[in-house]
């Protein structure tokens, strides 16, 4: 994520994903995460805002909330999400993400409609 928002080019996280699972889609290796990356950005797709809002490190596991917008497919789209990521002394062995498909409340008694 650090790597998006500063502009560096996602592909230079290859070496460093080993398996990874996104939004359903399995992705095992660092061959197939390019692979993705690949495709998304050649795309079109773009990133604007990638903020980490909480964040729980330990020394193999991380965990981290975060607000996300992008163009995708010439759409903009903002989400929030989390991220639980494994690591190996390697890199990241394990990723997965969660999006949000409504809007978060603090829930006070009665749910939203």
């Amino acid at each position: 994520m650090e790597g998006a928002r500063s502009g560096e080019d996602p592909r230079n996280a290859r070496p460093r994903l080993r398996g990874c699972r996104v939004h359903g889609a399995v992705y095992r290796g660092s061959a197939r995460v390019g692979e993705w990356i690949d495709a998304w950005f050649g795309e079109g797709n773009t990133i604007e805002v990638w903020d980490i809002t909480a964040l729980l490190v330990t020394a193999d596991t991380a965990a981290m909330e975060w607000r996300f917008t992008c163009t995708w497919h010439g759409r903009p789209a903002s989400f929030e999400g989390a991220s639980v990521a494994r690591f190996s002394a390697t890199g990241i062995a394990y990723l997965r993400e969660y999006q949000t498909v409504a809007e978060l409340y603090d829930w006070e008694g009665t749910w939203r409609e």
